[in-house]
């Protein structure tokens, strides 16, 4: 396993990396944007499970300001609770992978 988060790593270009991450989080702010004007006209809704993926593919910071912006989901402990936590998750790893794998190196 740690031969291949180093393999990954090496393959990891830093500005591909945060061009991702900018994108994903641009997606997830507006998707939690679309949905709660979806919501506020009676129309078909983007799934739950979608909004939860984009915050789990990294989208995580783009997704939680979407929904205190538009005040969308924020009564659900599903999204109030659950977003912030896998945010957290995300960032420990970052933190675990970058100790363990760059500075020690």
């Amino acid at each position: 396993m740690e031969e291949i988060i180093i393999n990954l790593l090496a393959l990891i270009n830093v500005k591909y990396l945060l061009i991702y991450l900018l994108v994903i989080n641009l997606i997830g702010f507006l998707a939690m944007g679309i949905d709660k004007f979806k919501a506020q006209r009676g129309y078909w809704r983007i799934p739950e499970a979608t909004l939860m993926t984009l915050c789990l593919l990294g989208g995580g910071f783009g997704t939680i300001a979407g929904m205190y912006t538009f005040r969308h989901k924020t009564k659900k402990l599903k999204f109030s609770i659950g977003m912030p936590t896998i945010l957290i998750s995300e960032i420990a790893v970052v933190i675990y992978i970058v100790i363990r794998f760059v500075i020690m190196k």
